[in-house]
């Protein structure tokens, strides 16, 4: 059953500044703590103020779940590129209406600014930097705009440039919590098979990660579980996580 949950409305908030909260003396005291203490750390410090960002794709349930266990309510902030596989578009279905997650909130790139960028969609192929920015980089910020701090589901296993992300970390004006950083593949699959979660439709099929259907290709035995995300390029990030314009 698919679920109606769907918005791309911004919750009203406090936009009060609130008290300097220290990054790196946070990341101290949560730097060995279990990830759902981590998670429930960052509810309780920023209360009304803080989201997840989610893309639904392989390993997601886990962060999905965590969030489900302290609060079904949390924002969690979902990027529709307009790129997504259907598999993906089907998993968050599925796993909005198995965990009961009622605060998901979609947020889709400016539909004038695509058609002034990327008038015939191919944009991912001429310039995948600039699709990334206009897709992913710009939505998210405006979506970012109400909280003062955000999660995510990085692991520092999964590739090279993740290898040192700290728990709590600086970005730009808000602070962003990695509740799962220090999980092995292992540590998730184990996870996953405890608590009954279903894997991604394409994992089976040899999609360690997924993302826009044009930029995800399958990953090959011994490769980094990101070696499929735009293949043959100088590129392993979208910029979601490198402070561009967030």
């Amino acid at each position: 059953m698919k679920a109606h949950h769907l918005d791309t409305s911004f919750p009203d908030a406090d936009l009060t500044p609130p008290a300097p909260i220290d990054a790196a003396a946070l990341d101290e005291r949560l730097r060995e703590a279990a990830p759902l203490d981590i998670l429930r750390a960052a509810l309780d410090t920023f209360p009304g103020r803080i989201a997840a960002v989610s893309s639904f794709g392989t390993e997601s349930a886990v962060l999905l779940h965590m969030i489900a266990q302290v609060d079904t309510a949390t924002p969690v902030l979902f990027l529709d590129t307009g790129h997504l596989f259907p598999e993906t578009l089907a998993y968050r279905d599925d796993l909005v209406a198995r965990l009961g997650l009622t605060g998901v909130i979609t947020q889709r790139p400016d539909a004038d600014a695509l058609k002034a960028r990327d008038p015939d969609n191919a944009l991912w192929s001429d310039n995948p930097d600039a699709c990334c920015a206009l897709r992913k980089v710009e939505p998210l910020a405006r979506a970012l705009a109400p909280y003062a701090a955000w999660i995510n589901g990085r692991k520092r296993y999964q590739a090279a440039t993740r290898s040192s992300i700290p728990v709590v970390e600086k970005d730009g004006a808000r602070l962003k919590f990695n509740p799962l950083a220090s999980l092995t593949r292992d540590d998730l699959v184990a996870y996953m098979a405890d608590h009954g979660l279903p894997k991604h439709p394409l994992e089976p099929f040899g999609f360690a990660s997924v993302g826009c259907m044009p930029c995800t290709s399958r990953v090959m035995p011994g490769e980094d579980p990101r070696a499929g995300r735009w293949r043959g390029r100088n590129k392993t990030e979208c910029g979601i996580h490198l402070g561009e314009g967030i």
